[in-house]
């Protein structure tokens, strides 16, 4: 089946989703291994760490859900995008604070955590995009009735 057949908006979003999927999993890669040393050092996992990774696992499992046809569809989808948005820039926020002007100083560990607060914005500025791109999808794609009685529709 060619490109044409299948539409172009479905594979522009499936790449815009499989980019969400692949960022979101990087971001839970790159916080777990914080995660994971509190865990081996027998200490109480920040909540700033496990936040990064609920939002990370929400961000990858909406991802694949939008892999579902028919799916963007609904109303919602660009609302739950938006949700997922300010929970990335809230993200990004804390994540900015306590590293974009700490100088790394071969320190590999500041340094990921440095990096890895810019794949955060890139997964934010992702779900803005997705947000605009999908509430464009539902609002030419709803459903529409006649002006007067409200039956047919058009």
């Amino acid at each position: 089946m060619a490109i044409s057949g299948l539409g172009k908006g479905y594979v522009a979003f499936s790449i815009l989703h499989f980019l969400q999927f692949v960022f979101a999993i990087t971001v839970c890669a790159l916080y777990g291994v914080e995660l994971d040393r509190t865990r081996k050092a027998n200490e109480h996992a920040d909540g700033r760490w496990v936040y990064a990774e609920v939002v990370g696992g929400l961000s990858a499992l909406t991802a694949i859900l939008y892999c579902i046809p028919f799916i963007l569809r609904f109303a919602l989808v660009w609302a739950w995008n938006m949700i997922l948005f300010i929970l990335w820039i809230a993200l990004f926020g804390v994540f900015a604070s306590m590293y974009i002007h700490q100088d790394a100083r071969g320190n590999s560990d500041i340094q990921r955590l440095k990096n890895a607060v810019w794949v955060v914005l890139v997964n934010a500025l992702l779900w803005l995009v997705g947000t605009f791109a999908h509430f464009i999808y539902w609002w030419g794609h709803r459903e529409r009735r006649s002006r007067f009685t409200g039956r047919a529709r058009v």
